[in-house]
């Protein structure tokens, strides 16, 4: 039996995962899908003060409270960012760390810094016409080229504000990271334009494991057995 900690990512929270969870605890798994602070059923902590370390404590919490080890970590999205600050600081929890469609930043870079320019001063524009300057609305589901009509009105009826700050704080690593032997990318190939391709290539570079699932962004909603597969295949 595994332990998969599901971390969601941007504008999302734990319910993304709610098609596809159940088949991991049916095929035995154990499964965590924490919402993060600010986000979904938490969405009433949204501050300014809301950043990628409040994210990555929030994780740790759910390690250590849980009294959790040999996870299975799994990011998706903005999530790899907050699962590469976890795993650097709890790697003896970690057993298998998984990217899903996810940012996988080195030490010092912000979601930010690895975003194209033009997305990055979107994102900005965003947040100061819409968001008060700190946070980032939900964007409509044909955003991220989510056309099915029920995985459009799930993603609709449940995204809430991100907090900005998220994106711009930079991530600090100690070396933990490198300590975990076990390393996966799942590229979700149906999603253009991408800011993947580029994390798919360094995770070839360095020997990991790479899977393809030919669909857009959200694997979970659109091929939830699919991407439930993947994840026992490459689970501590």
């Amino acid at each position: 039996m595994a332990k998969f900690v599901l971390i969601h990512g941007a504008w999302e929270a734990g319910w993304v995962w709610d098609w596809m969870a159940p088949r991991l605890r049916d095929a035995g798994h154990e499964v965590h899908t924490p919402s993060l602070t600010g986000l979904g059923a938490r969405s009433h902590l949204l501050t300014p003060d809301v950043n990628l370390e409040t994210h990555v404590l929030d994780v740790l919490g759910v390690l250590e409270w849980g009294r959790l080890e040999n996870v299975t970590l799994v990011g998706h999205s903005y999530g790899g960012a907050v699962v590469t600050g976890v795993a650097d600081r709890a790697p003896e929890r970690i057993g298998s760390l998984i990217y899903l469609d996810a940012f996988v930043p080195k030490d010092g870079q912000s979601l930010t810094d690895l975003q194209a320019p033009e997305r990055a001063k979107m994102m900005r524009k965003y947040a100061e016409d819409k968001g008060e300057g700190w946070y980032l609305p939900p964007f409509p589901a044909d955003f991220w080229h989510v056309t099915n009509p029920e995985e459009a009105a799930f993603l609709e009826e449940l995204s809430t504000p991100h907090p900005y700050a998220t994106m711009l704080q930079k991530l600090q690593l100690t070396g933990g990271l490198e300590k975990i032997a076990k390393k996966t990318y799942v590229q979700a190939t149906g999603y253009e334009p991408s800011a993947f391709p580029r994390f798919v290539a360094e995770a070839r570079e360095a020997g990991w494991p790479v899977e393809e699932l030919n669909t857009h962004h959200f694997t979970m909603l659109s091929m939830p057995a699919e991407t439930a597969e993947v994840l026992i295949r490459h689970a501590a």
